[in-house]
């Protein structure tokens, strides 16, 4: 049993059944065992580099950067069939898609694409065909956390892109593919806490701490998870100006999309790592998590309450529907075949951020809050102190 950490990783779902013998149930309880051994003995990935001594970037000076070149701007939204972090990928592409963007799904090849750590999406445009449709290139590429960071398609492809002159925005673990990609080499990043230290050994690749978001040189990154709601909207600003994206941050509960952090906050620590072998232990106790899905369902709050539920190490989120339902934003999700709900979470009428509160609290009364902090960690989320006005 290996445990799976944050951002490109799905954690480990078993079923809802106890083991057929004794042996099984001690195997389970050694490798358990000697994986919390491994892991407070192991030296961590997630320590924290030498962060570079420039002057943090500004809103202002992000948004400036990211100005199109070009009118009518073509968004492409990365995806991989081996796996795509469910946030990364629907949350930019729903909210890009509500402002009128013109954006585009695109993968090395047209299908379903399974999602991290839950949900299945169809994506119909491959890179023949998106070449095809824009011979210009893309004005602007987000890439999301992928489970295969090295494929070569994907590679030459994004360097390509940039060749052309795009803006390549690497969200959470997506600037594990840019480095691999060679484009973090000689720029300033940001990332995923359990990614800046690798991130940083690219040739002349330079951390800087305490920024969600910053662009170096036409590529961007960003923080976990989370940081993929204000990246999108300071994108919207660049694209469609401040009242258009204060509109749609207002729309999904977002009161502060600017590019301050508190990079320290986030780590893995013995309690979270703790957290994490108990619950991945009590196997008899998982709970599969059914999310009704309907016509028109808010992709954003979707994929934020399922990536939450998912990453609790005690919950699975599974999309509950008849068949294939086209999304708020037009993407095609595929449900869950013959998925049984051990406990149903229902769709609020409130923005995706409080809904994605409000996961955080049932997360807390039902696991413990322990369970509750890791998760929102594992998002790199700061969860308001008090609830957000939009949400009372």
């Amino acid at each position: 049993m290996a445990i799976d950490i944050p951002c490109t990783s799905t954690p480990i779902t078993m079923k809802k059944r106890m083991p057929a013998s004794i042996a099984a149930q001690t195997l389970s309880l050694a490798l358990a065992l000697a994986t919390t051994l491994a892991l407070v003995a192991a030296p961590t990935q997630a320590s924290t580099p030498e962060a570079t001594p420039a002057s943090p970037q500004s809103y202002a000076e992000f948004v400036q950067a990211l100005q199109p070149q070009r009118s009518n701007p073509v968004v492409a939204v990365l995806a991989h069939s081996d796996g795509t972090e469910t946030t990364d990928f629907l949350v930019p592409h729903a909210l890009l898609q509500r402002a009128g963007v013109q954006v585009v799904a695109v993968a090395p090849q047209a299908g379903a694409v399974p999602l991290m750590p839950a949900l299945t999406v169809q994506v119909d445009t491959d890179f023949a065909a998106f070449d095809q449709r824009f011979p210009q290139g893309p004005d602007y590429v987000l890439v999301p956390a992928l489970h295969r960071s090295d494929d070569p398609q994907v590679l030459a492809w994004l360097r390509q892109q940039q060749q052309r002159g795009a803006i390549v925005i690497g969200i959470c673990a997506g600037a594990q593919v840019l480095a691999q990609a060679g484009l973090l080499d000689g720029r300033r990043f940001t990332g995923h806490w359990w990614d800046r230290s690798t991130l940083a050994q690219r040739p002349g690749a330079r951390y800087v701490a305490d920024q969600r978001y910053l662009v170096d040189q036409g590529v961007a990154t960003t923080t976990g998870v989370s940081a993929s709601v204000p990246v999108t909207l300071a994108l919207i600003e660049a694209l469609q100006g401040p009242k258009q994206a204060a509109e749609l941050a207002r729309s999904v509960g977002e009161t502060d999309w600017g590019v301050q952090h508190r990079s320290e906050r986030f780590a893995l620590d013995a309690t979270a790592m703790w957290t994490t072998v108990r619950n991945t232990l009590a196997f008899w106790q998982h709970d599969t998590v059914g999310l009704p899905v309907v016509a028109g369902s808010d992709d954003i709050a979707l994929a934020l309450v399922a990536d939450a539920w998912s990453r609790s190490y005690r919950s699975q989120a599974v999309a509950v529907a008849g068949g294939p339902v086209q999304l708020a934003s037009g993407l095609t999700l595929l449900p869950t075949p013959d998925a049984q709900a051990t406990l149903a979470a229902l769709p609020a009428q409130r923005p995706a951020l409080c809904q994605l509160d409000d996961t955080l609290h049932a997360l807390a009364a039902r696991y413990g809050a322990a369970t509750s902090r890791w998760v929102a960690t594992q998002l790199e989320y700061s969860p308001p102190e008090t609830a957000r006005k939009v949400c009372e």
